[in-house]
């Protein structure tokens, strides 16, 4: 059967998620494609634990990463992939493919100015080997992507196995039975990177009709957020094992009771219908243990003279980390034991505070990007070690993950240096009124739950973030965030929800229902441009006018100006680096009126600079960071040092 596209079925068929694209495509066509059951397999999935991939006496982890085969789909319609089946076949055998690194973002990795503004399908495929001695063990093998953007559909030997919608968070799926042993496995898989009035973050697909000034079926995708949206297996790929009867979640929640900490559990085991025998042991720091519990997997340890984990320099041993070992015994008699790091510490928030272990907390800290030269946003280890080398040298002892959620290779960096973070979810850009939809309102939703069951037991997650930035000012507005966040409360209840603000206090509707009031202003750089003489007459009318409303402690989660590294005027104009250093110290003066009443945090935009889409308000990228995109230092950098240090000398250990 031969079919012909016309100009609205391209449209329809790009701008919907790779879990209805297959099926829109057939349904028009009077085919039925079982995208149904596909769609079912994928809520099931919420259902399921997340737990990262650690290896112990019973599970065996192996990484997929490396040079995979890649094609992008070039095709008039983008889906000459689904059309022709190339999941059937080597990549190779589709036409011309070239290697590609995983994890990484392809956009940057090639000479193709095609490729790296590429949207649509993108297809990589790689062989391996399953290790013979899985063959006759009774255990469950499962393939796990840590995150690919935006939406996924992975085959494994021809079978598909899984699919995800959306970008920055762990997907995986059980493949004891499509796995072969003594040939090559094929891992054939697709992403597709359009932004849909109803992803998140939301986009847009822009047609342009002009023959005489476009070539034929030109699109382009419109971004609502001011990054670059990378695309690609950004994150590794692992298989790992578990015996037949296993740990699939657990729960934890700590608290404190003088020099007492209780740990509170609740372990999730699969693989058998009836109860089976678990073991907890918590290890200190030597592993030692400190206390067992045997039941059923639900229960409590307490910890006599605990060792509580505090932020970087909120204590002379910060970020104490204690190991919780499991032990589930299956019905054969075949252990199951998984290891999970735990920082025994408490969180709470008043009207004018914000307590870590009874202590008032101040946020030091940055807003972040995932970002860097030639990988995008792939995962890369030597980054990981001098973004955090960089944190501490500056002093700071938090950040916000602006906006979306880090690799878990970055959160137990987190955990292990006792630096804080506001944990944000990929909602940002919700700029109309089609981007509050129901639709749009329930894939929110399911990303808190994938969020939340990702970084529940993280001691160095402090707060949640359901949005950066959103037309919080339109009246879908407030429905839309009081059903977020009530939802993301009921997912944990012993975290802060924030969702982070750029309107005007008089006119947001959703600061009501948030614990902690954080707000993004550039005063004399986006408005009063040059005019810094500004930035403390707005700034302490904003807070006080914000206080005044809801009473809530407050954050400024961003401000800061663009600063071109080796830019140098005086006096200071625009873009120089004196500019944005001007800009730091009015901001400063204000902090430190408010600082020692509601203001509990200020962290500047941004950590580093990163790529944009490519505008005439942005000079390869948005340089707002006091590091340049290469992690050097600007003159920012040296004036936020003195500033983050003076505030720890002030306040001493145990009071920032």
């Amino acid at each position: 059967m031969k079919i012909r596209f016309n100009r609205r079925m391209f449209m329809m068929l790009l701008l919907f998620s790779a879990v209805n694209v297959v099926a829109v495509f057939m349904m028009r066509m009077g085919l039925d494609t079982g995208a149904h059951a596909s769609r079912s397999s994928q809520s099931q999935t919420l259902s399921n634990g997340m737990l990262f991939p650690r290896e112990s006496e019973s599970r065996e982890v192996r990484e997929l990463g490396g040079m995979w085969k890649f094609r992008a789909d070039m095709s008039p319609n983008r889906n000459a992939g689904f059309d022709q089946q190339w999941w059937e076949k080597t990549l190779e055998q589709t036409g011309p493919v070239i290697d590609m690194p995983v994890p990484a973002s392809y956009n940057d990795i090639t000479q193709d100015r095609r490729l790296r503004d590429f949207v649509g399908w993108a297809w990589y495929q790689r062989e391996f080997y399953a290790p013979a001695s899985w063959k006759n063990i009774k255990q469950r093998t499962v393939l796990r992507f840590e995150s690919a953007h935006y939406n996924t559909i992975v085959w494994l030997n021809s079978k598909e196995i899984v699919r995800h919608d959306g970008g920055h968070l762990p997907f995986e799926a059980d493949v004891s039975l499509v796995l072969r042993y003594n040939v090559p496995n094929t891992l054939t898989v697709a992403v597709n990177n359009t932004l849909t009035p109803h992803t998140i973050p939301p986009g847009t697909i822009q047609y342009m009709d002009d023959p005489d000034r476009y070539p034929p079926g030109y699109f382009v995708q419109n971004l609502q957020m001011d990054f670059f949206n990378y695309a690609g297996i950004q994150r590794p790929v692992k298989l790992y094992t578990t015996p037949s009867v296993f740990l699939d979640d657990i729960t934890i929640t700590t608290n404190v009771q003088g020099s007492t900490g209780y740990v509170n559990f609740d372990c999730v085991i699969k693989g058998n219908s009836s109860a089976v025998p678990v073991t907890v042991d918590l290890l200190d720091k030597t592993g030692q243990l400190v206390a067992a519990v045997k039941g059923s997997g639900k229960g409590q340890v307490k910890v006599a003279d605990v060792k509580l984990w505090w932020p970087f320099t909120m204590s002379s041993d910060p970020a104490y980390l204690y190991t919780l070992k499991v032990t589930v015994i299956g019905s054969a008699g075949q252990p199951d034991v998984y290891r999970l790091p735990v920082g025994i510490r408490t969180v709470q928030v008043t009207s004018k505070q914000f307590l870590i272990n009874g202590k008032p907390f101040y946020f030091r800290g940055f807003g972040k990007h995932e970002d860097s030269d030639i990988r995008g946003k792939g995962l890369d280890y030597p980054l990981i070690a001098k973004d955090f080398n960089l944190i501490k040298w500056v002093g700071a002892n938090s950040f916000r993950t602006s906006h979306y959620p880090y690799a878990e290779e970055i959160m137990d960096m987190c955990d292990q240096q006792g630096i804080v973070v506001i944990d944000e979810c990929p909602a940002v850009g919700l700029k109309t009124r089609e981007n509050f939809s129901n639709q749009t309102l329930s894939h929110h939703k399911d990303v808190m739950t994938e969020l939340v069951r990702r970084d529940k037991n993280r001691p160095s997650v402090v707060m949640w973030s359901v949005a950066n930035e959103p037309a919080s000012q339109l009246p879908e507005a407030e429905y839309y965030f009081k059903t977020v966040i009530q939802h993301t409360k009921q997912a944990d209840s012993t975290r802060p929800v924030t969702l982070v603000i750029n309107k005007a206090f008089n006119k947001d509707k959703g600061g009501q229902f948030a614990d902690v009031v954080c707000l993004n202003n550039y005063y004399s750089w986006y408005h009063d441009m040059g005019h810094l003489e500004v930035i403390q007459y707005q700034a302490k009318y904003n807070l006080e006018q914000w206080y005044q409303t809801h009473h809530k402690p407050i954050i400024q989660t961003e401000y800061g100006a663009d600063a071109i590294a080796g830019l140098h005027m005086d006096p200071p104009l625009m873009f120089s680096e004196e500019y944005q250093q001007e800009v730091m110290f009015n901001y400063f003066s204000v902090f430190d009126q408010f600082r020692q009443q509601y203001l509990v945090g200020e962290m500047i935009w941004n950590f580093a600079d990163f790529m944009t889409a490519q505008t005439t308000t942005r000079v390869a990228g948005n340089k707002k960071g006091i590091f340049t995109r290469q992690r050097q230092p600007k003159t920012a950098a040296f004036l936020l040092k003195e500033r983050y240090w003076k505030l720890v000398n002030q306040t001493g250990p145990g009071n920032h």
